[in-house]
């Protein structure tokens, strides 16, 4: 592994992690920042904040894989694997991931945006699945995350014409969930984050868990899904704390601590 570092972590008070990706010029993930990238995404896991916002910087947000270390199936299998134990790692984070996507987020870059749990997108953002132009189809789970996100018709057209989306389409289509002007992005992410870290963030890791499981499952099984943690999060103080709000206050009024 390379000594230089790729991707920091910022631990706020507020409870927000903002990890900044750094790879000049254009954030290309190479093998080696995918590599920091899970290490990141694990330490995160391990011992979650509040919320998460990934940042790639004012120009870019990542523009997709090193084409460089491209070659045969089985450099393809290399970094095909490698792509996926990385935003797997990120998708898997229990706690609300927000992509700050400013510029361009291609290929790679687009499939590390959609392993987040939303997407705050400038207003000349541009998002896409480039590979088919190079005569290859997405490798890090474009072709799976994509259509479960925007339908499998418009996932179909973004991923075989090779097109970019501007922030106004992506928005109408799902692929963006908030679309500011580009010095607002970071803030508004940061902000929106720090909302959902004063929140009972230990339900907001088994809500996820039952939307991401359930979602590769038979609407029965995912339901008995819902229905095991529904029984798990009344272990929390938080369900102590927020239902004795609402039978004192009324909704909206409790104060919760996380645990």
């Amino acid at each position: 592994m390379s000594d230089d570092r790729f991707v920091s972590v910022d631990r706020r008070a507020d409870g927000v992690a903002l990890v900044r990706l750094d790879r000049p010029k254009m954030n290309a993930l190479s093998s080696a920042m995918l590599e920091q990238l899970e290490e990141t995404a694990t330490e995160l896991t391990v011992d979650p904040p509040g919320a998460v916002v990934i940042w790639g910087g004012e120009r870019i947000f990542a523009a997709g894989a090193e084409i460089s270390e491209f070659g045969g199936p089985e450099e393809a299998r290399r970094i095909g694997g490698r792509f996926r134990s990385s935003l797997d790692a990120v998708a898997s984070i229990p706690r609300a991931v927000i992509a700050a996507v400013s510029g361009y987020a291609l290929g790679g870059g687009c499939e590390l945006a959609l392993a987040c749990d939303f997407r705050v997108v400038s207003d000349r953002a541009k998002l896409g699945q480039p590979e088919i132009l190079l005569g290859i189809i997405p490798g890090g789970g474009g072709t799976q995350r994509l259509p479960r996100l925007i339908g499998s018709a418009r996932a179909k057209d973004l991923i075989l014409t090779g097109r970019q989306v501007d922030a106004e389409e992506a928005l109408r289509i799902g692929l963006a969930d908030r679309v500011v002007a580009p010095d607002r992005v970071l803030d508004e992410a940061l902000e929106w984050a720090a909302v959902l870290a004063s929140g009972p963030v230990v339900a907001h890791a088994l809500a996820k868990q039952a939307i991401d499981n359930g979602l590769s499952l038979p609407l029965r099984e995912g339901v008995s899904l819902e229905q095991q943690l529904f029984a798990e999060v009344f272990a929390t103080e938080d369900a102590g704390t927020g239902v004795a709000s609402f039978l004192a206050n009324g909704p909206g009024k409790a104060t919760f601590r996380g645990q």
